[in-house]
């Protein structure tokens, strides 16, 4: 074995992180570039050392070659069933290159299978393998034998099988060879440990219908058929291919170091499972129809955060390790010269306290869902809470993990109080024993603490940490947990900031970056998960055409392969960060459910105990009022941020009462008994459709309201009741009405206004119509 020495080499010329494939055999990954070079592959496991490491280097640091002769050759690529294909067409024909891994033996052998097929004449190919371990450090001692090439080097051995000859010249294997059509040429990659005696070898063409076979199984069982099936399947899959299957565990990427910003500094490893995304995992999973992938998450959760509950760390290994830590590896170069490279993550040490709401959270959507044996679970969780009682008033390094001074993150605050809130919906929804009036009073103590100490009223939003004059993406998940109604105007405030401060091209990013705040020099890209909470945001907010708009935006970002890395400049218009990230595709899976029911989607099942509270949103917003008070204003505006149907109740009325009106006389009950039939079957048809609907129309009194009531007992009534003189001002300027002005009077005296027992809202004076949008969609949420 021979030591590579420590000095750093040139990085080599741009190579966008989006032009590479993720192929991966649920314990490992490689990555695989459009030109046929696997650049990047950690065997037996994702965290293990890399043998192919020119991702971050160039070829000296490992890696492997496989492309045509004649560079003017067309390639295009897609994903099959647990395979990557990538097709090569030149002037002399067409080949068809496979790439995949299939799950490891039970003995512990990790393989990589390369297969060549040819499909049209003939295709000169040049293959090229330099394996160096370690991370390109050590060059291993190779010798070939019985037909095949074995590289060792420390622990690890590695024995390369080949359908053409193999020379073996300048460290490196190689060959040049021709395919012709009808053909087919595998090669294989066997890692094993080299203190065993070698494999015996798997014939690659089964392994492929295994694999084959295996993933469309797998792919079969996906219960989301929205309209955006195919993205969401590709993250799905990509979520399996980042789930190392002996532990249950998914690590957030499986590279390290690839730059938030290329050059910078902001360069980590995340080839380690998060806490953080605990419950937003298990959300995509069980709305998706993955509930065995989600039993096996919640039982790697559990048994990471058992034995020393009170403690969580931010991040574990693939097995629940605690000790992760981090060195940087000084004889590479780093992507684009982004140094330093790292090795493990320092933040697993960090006090970050929204992972005891992630964890809480987690484990009652397990609850919820139905999946078996929680009740293990409860003591830990109890224990989680004990100590939590007592932490939640320290500061933290927050869900960004910065590398700066400890702070009272606000978002920090409200993941505090989101686990012990779900902490009570267990007890209470599942019989479960444990001091819930004391979980009360803390989780009641930290929504005071937040409210007073983390809004900031001079710009009317909540602020990044206590004190703080910004704001943090992280706050988007603030309505979206239940922690305050979407349309708190306090809640509305901080979107529309974010909106105006953090959001750029369209896209979210996480904060604005300060060297006195994270530590850290140099910026980042917008964070792509963030910007998929606040498409769900917008679909709380009932803003579909908007929530559709920005996921729409964001599936355009997408590699040619359906993947994303952590961030995205859209400057550069390149993907930045690990990839492919976990988070991101989990941000895709969440909002495409919640576009899909309009209500939330998968975030029902993390609100569901407040909706439950509120009884339910009304289905039908009936707007009331007397002639020309903005009924049908408002009624449109309304139906504008609800994205639903709206109907003007005037176009009901039978000819007979426009006519009776038109000659100046007013209706009687009897003139109303038809109108009101054809404005109760509108809404009737509504609610049984169950679809969301506003009608405006003049029930006056109290009994044609209740007459409305009778087809939908959850209609909302709003009463506009501007003052009399803004009335015939109103009236008076009309033109072309059927009702005239005099019939104001009759009107105002038929009014009976809704008493307390009525679910109304009365809207006095003459607000403005988006001001009284606000109001309307504030008292939906709030009304109990």
């Amino acid at each position: 074995m021979k030591r590579r020495p420590t000095a750093v080499s040139a990085a080599r010329p741009q190579r966008p992180i989006e032009d590479y494939a993720l192929i991966g055999s649920t314990h490992s990954a490689a990555l695989v570039h459009r030109g046929g070079d696997i650049e990047w592959l950690c065997l037996p496991r994702f965290d293990s050392s890399a043998m192919f490491a020119s991702l971050l280097g160039d070829e000296r640091n490992g890696c492997w070659s496989l492309h045509a002769t004649n560079p003017k050759g067309h390639v295009s690529r897609r994903y099959l069933p647990g395979t990557l294909e990538t097709t090569i067409r030149t002037g002399r024909g067409t080949t068809v290159v496979t790439d995949f891994m299939p799950r490891p033996t039970p003995g512990g052998t990790h393989e990589l299978v390369r297969i060549v097929r040819g499909v049209r004449g003939a295709v000169p190919l040049h293959t090229e393998l330099r394996i160096r371990f370690n991370y390109g450090e050590w060059m291993p001692w190779v010798e070939r034998r019985e037909g095949a090439i074995y590289a060792v080097a420390g622990p690890d051995a590695v024995r390369i099988t080949s359908g053409v000859p193999l020379v073996n010249e300048n460290f490196a294997s190689f060959a040049d060879f021709s395919i012709h059509a009808g053909q087919a040429i595998a090669f294989c990659l066997e890692w094993f440990p080299s203190h065993e005696k070698p494999p015996i070898t798997r014939d690659a063409f089964s392994l492929l219908a295994r694999t084959t076979h295996e993933w469309c199984a797998w792919t079969e069982r996906c219960g989301y058929d929205g309209e955006y099936r195919e993205a969401v399947t590709r993250s799905l899959l990509t979520l399996k291919a980042l789930t190392y299957e002996p532990s249950g565990g998914i690590v957030a990427a499986p590279t390290t170091s690839l730059p938030e910003r290329p050059g910078g500094e902001r360069n980590w490893d995340y080839r380690f499972c998060w806490l953080r995304d605990a419950a937003l995992t298990l959300y995509a999973l069980i709305g998706s129809g993955y509930i065995e992938e989600a039993s096996d998450w919640r039982w790697w959760l559990m048994r990471a955060v058992g034995g020393s509950p009170e403690e969580l760390q931010v991040m574990y290994g693939l097995h629940g390790e605690r000790a992760l830590n981090e060195i940087e590896l000084e004889w590479l170069p780093g992507y684009e010269s982004s140094r330093p490279v790292r090795v493990g993550n320092g933040a697993h040490a960090q006090r970050q306290l929204d992972v005891y709401g992630s964890v809480i959270a987690a484990f009652h959507a397990a609850r919820k869902a139905g999946l078996a044996d929680m009740d293990k679970v409860w003591p830990l969780e109890c224990a989680i809470a004990k100590q939590l009682a007592v932490l939640w008033r320290e500061p933290d390094c927050s869900i960004w993990e910065v590398r700066g001074e400890l702070r009272h993150f606000v978002h920090s605050k409200i993941m505090c109080w989101l686990a012990f809130d779900r902490m009570i919906a267990s007890a209470q929804e599942f019989k479960l024993n444990g001091p819930v009036d004391e979980w009360r009073a803390v989780r009641d103590d930290i929504h005071a603490d937040v409210l007073k100490r983390g809004y900031d009223q001079a710009s009317g939003s909540f602020v990044q940490h206590y004190g703080a004059d910004a704001v943090d993406a992280a706050l988007l998940l603030m309505p979206l947990i239940g922690f305050l109604p979407i349309n708190d105007p306090r809640v509305q405030g901080t979107i529309k900031r974010i909106e105006r401060e953090l959001v750029f091209n369209g896209l979210v990013y996480r904060y604005r970056t300060d060297k006195a705040l994270d530590g850290q020099e140099g910026g980042e890209g917008a964070f792509l998960a963030c910007s998929f909470w606040l498409s769900n945001v917008y679909v709380a907010m009932g803003r579909q055409r908007k929530a559709k708009a920005l996921f729409k935006r964001l599936l355009a970002l997408a590699s040619d392969l359906g993947l994303y890395a952590e961030e995205y400049d859209p400057l550069a218009r390149r993907q930045l960060g690990n990839f492919p990230q976990a988070f991101s595709h989990i941000g895709l899976i969440n909002s495409a459910h919640a576009l899909a029911s309009a209500a939330g989607g998968v975030w029902e099942l993390a609100n569901r105990d407040h909706k439950d509270r509120q009884a339910g949103e009304p289905v039908i917003v009936v707007v009331i009022g007397v002639a020309a008070s903005g009924k049908t204003t408002l009624g449109k505006a309304l139906a504008e941020q609800l994205e639903c149907a709206f109907k003007d109740g005037d176009d009901l009325h039978p000819a007979a009462n426009i006519r009776k009106m038109r000659s100046g006389e007013p209706l009687n009950d009897d003139d109303r008994a038809p109108w009101l039939d054809r404005v109760a079957a509108w809404i009737a048809q509504r609610a049984k459709a169950g679809e969301r609907g506003v009608i405006a129309c003049s029930a006056l009194k109290r009994a044609y309201r209740d007459r409305l009531r009778e087809a939908c007992p959850k209609s909302a009534f709003v009463l506009l009741a501007p003052n009399e003189a803004v009335l015939r001002r109103r009236i008076g300027a009309r033109k072309g009405h059927f009702m005239p002005p005099s019939l104001l009077t009759s009107q105002l005296r038929t009014l009976e206004h809704p008493d307390a027992t009525e679910h109304a809202l009365t809207i006095e004076g003459n607000v403005d119509v988006e001001e009284a949008c606000l109001q309307v969609l504030t008292w939906l949420s709030l009304t109990p």
